[in-house]
């Protein structure tokens, strides 16, 4: 990543964490027009026993669906998060401070750190529409994933509806690219083919708002 849109990065996830996560929820219900408890239920659902969260942030999302997945009565997973914002995952490591299992690393989404084939599922929650470099994010993420293992992410698209809600969305994407915490949305069709580029296959995938939920398998 160059220093301009490092230093870029850097401040747009320079605040506290309390106000990433409250920041958070407003895009999710303006701009997304999901909910949470959609997110966690889809989320939760790719857990498999060693697992990657890509840009887990402050740790709240991960935070809920490891409680779903536990409270499902599943065996919890071996977890490694991962941020590029040392800022974001301060609040992680207080919130997981308890939980050993939870390894929390600094690390560049286009270049991870991890020997070929590691994991078994991958989350990108919120995460892959502001990631510059997407398909350089996705041939790093397909390279650890082992063989039969899960990627899913949800992905955010160009809004559609009624308006004032499409209008609505816009105006929080313009903004969220220029503030720097969003690099682009996509059209579905887009990201499926990028995954389907880096020698993926599609599991699942449905449209809910202005979001785009896939499960992509590595052979």
């Amino acid at each position: 990543m160059d220093l301009q849109l490092t230093a870029k990065v850097e401040s747009a996830y320079s605040s506290p964490p309390w106000w990433y996560d409250l920041r958070g929820f407003l895009i999710l219900k303006s701009s997304y027009r999901g909910s949470l408890l959609e997110q966690v239920a889809f989320f939760e659902r790719n857990l498999r026993e060693r697992h990657l969260e890509v840009a887990i942030g402050s740790g709240t999302l991960f935070s809920m669906v490891r409680t779903w997945h536990r409270w499902k009565g599943r065996p919890l997973p071996q977890v490694v998060g991962v941020d590029y914002s040392e800022k974001m995952l301060g609040g992680a490591r207080q919130r997981f401070r308890a939980q050993p299992e939870i390894e929390l690393l600094q690390g560049d989404v286009t270049d991870l750190s991890f020997d070929d084939v590691t994991f078994d599922s991958i989350n990108v929650a919120n995460a892959f529409h502001c990631f510059a470099d997407a398909d350089a994010a996705l041939e790093s993420m397909a390279r650890v994933l082992s063989p039969g293992g899960t990627l899913a992410m949800n992905v955010l698209l160009y809004p559609r509806g009624w308006q004032p809600f499409r209008w609505l969305s816009e105006r929080v994407n313009r903004w969220g690219i220029r503030k720097g915490i969003l690099h682009t949305p996509y059209r579905e069709e887009d990201v499926r083919g990028r995954l389907l580029a880096c020698g993926l296959t599609i599991d699942s995938e449905r449209v809910t708002g202005n979001c785009y939920f896939v499960v992509a398998r590595k052979p």
